[in-house]
């Protein structure tokens, strides 16, 4: 028998029992959309995760206090009285550098004087932050190395500080108090989005003697960035910083103080921990499929009992095994296909709808369509199977006797 004729007839089947049909694959619906939404909210988190770090700047290595503890690369002591002003100078020798960054950062109220106030986090640095984060200006400037040497009071507000201390008035020139000491607002950054605290749109700038003298009142940072020339030399830049500051330190190099990482170590570990919550919720989605399966495999069996005489029939005039066998799987793998394209389109309306009213981002792929359909056609022939074979098995002579 043809594919043409299975086909042709599997429709006949499954048509002449619409609402049976309709129920019967509900759950693959369910299943299937459930599926694609849970994938599409776990790729749509890794495509935040990676554009959040890219928007971190290029060609960039993390010093961070405190040593990396259970192969973690978050597990520095952001306020260990580690790193000093000296490691910076150090780091500047290292061939292949183009910046290096210290970074004090406090988490400070600060107050416009029209009474907007906001608590948010406070970062001293050298103006070479903006080039290496690459954070751009929307209205104003930055502060410059003249106004880092005189401990100047100036601050670079970024987009959604600015947003909430002046709504749509320009901040620049206005003043604002920062832990109760007054800053004149000399720029606003572009806005750059992202997730995860790791862009400039909540954060305020400040000169990092400033901060050093004025804010945090300590000598001791909190970060250290260091911009390569190129990607390809990172590693070696970063083996090199290691080993300074491991004999700056006194410290084992295999066992140091502090922790430097790499934007690709973030986004690994980042990227792994998205993929373990995206096979997670997959798991959980995929219990629908089984309950559909089982469903696909209940109303198999109860048409092979319906169809006894008209399959002896069959058999009686010639009808191999293997057609009957053919034609009942045809008809199960057709059922989950109904299914699994009903259920991709819901799935695909569920993760827009997530994407617009939950403003969480969703992406739904091409390949988790394509597996989608595979897992149709796997659940079909899988759950098919029994009553196929079944069918398959039936005495033409018993067969016909059935009433």
């Amino acid at each position: 028998m043809r594919f043409g004729d299975l086909l042709n007839e599997a429709i006949f089947a499954v048509s002449a029992n619409k609402v049976r049909s309709g129920l019967t694959i509900l759950g693959i619906v369910i299943g299937i959309a459930s599926v694609i939404a849970m994938i599409s909210i776990g790729q749509g988190a890794k495509s935040e995760i990676v554009h959040s770090i890219q928007s971190l700047g290029s060609n960039v290595l993390t010093v961070m206090p405190g040593g990396a503890r259970m192969g973690a690369v978050f597990m520095g002591r952001g306020t260990a009285q580690i790193l000093k002003e000296d490691d910076v100078k150090i780091l500047k020798t290292i061939e292949g550098v183009v910046d290096v960054v210290p970074i004090v950062q406090r988490t400070l109220q600060i107050v416009a004087l029209n009474g907007n106030n906001t608590r948010t986090s406070i970062i001293g640095a050298t103006p070479e932050i903006f080039s290496v984060r690459e954070i751009s200006i929307e209205k104003g400037s930055i502060f410059n190395e003249e106004q880092v040497r005189n401990i100047s009071r100036v601050t670079v507000l970024g987009k959604n500080i600015a947003d909430d201390l002046f709504g749509e008035e320009n901040p620049v020139g206005k003043t604002v108090k920062i832990s109760g000491i007054n800053f004149k607002v000399i720029g606003v950054a572009a806005p750059k989005g992202g997730v995860m605290g790791m862009v400039a749109d909540d954060l305020v700038f400040v000169p990092f003697t400033t901060m050093q003298k004025v804010l945090a009142k300590s000598e001791y940072l909190n970060l250290i960035l260091i911009k390569g020339e190129k990607k390809e030399l990172l590693p070696q830049i970063q083996q090199q910083a290691t080993l300074l500051l491991a004999e700056k330190h006194r410290v084992d190099p295999q066992n140091p103080d502090f922790t430097i990482i790499s934007q690709e170590d973030i986004l690994s570990t980042l990227t792994q921990v998205t993929t373990i919550f995206t096979i997670f919720l997959g798991a959980v989605a995929s219990i629908s499929l089984i309950v559909g399966g089982i469903g696909i495999m209940n109303m198999m069996l109860t048409s092979v009992t319906e169809r006894t005489r008209e399959i002896g029939l069959r058999k009686a005039i010639g009808a191999k095994n293997r057609e009957i066998l053919a034609q009942i799987l045809t008809e199960s793998v057709l059922l989950t296909f109904l299914g699994g394209a009903i259920g991709i389109f819901l799935g695909w309306l569920i993760s827009l709808g997530i994407s617009k009213f939950a403003q969480i981002s969703t992406q739904v792929s091409f390949s988790s369509i394509i597996l989608a359909f595979s897992v149709c056609t796997a659940i079909g022939i899988f759950f098919g199977w029994w009553p196929a074979q079944k069918a398959a098995k039936l005495s033409p002579i018993e067969a016909l006797r059935y009433e």
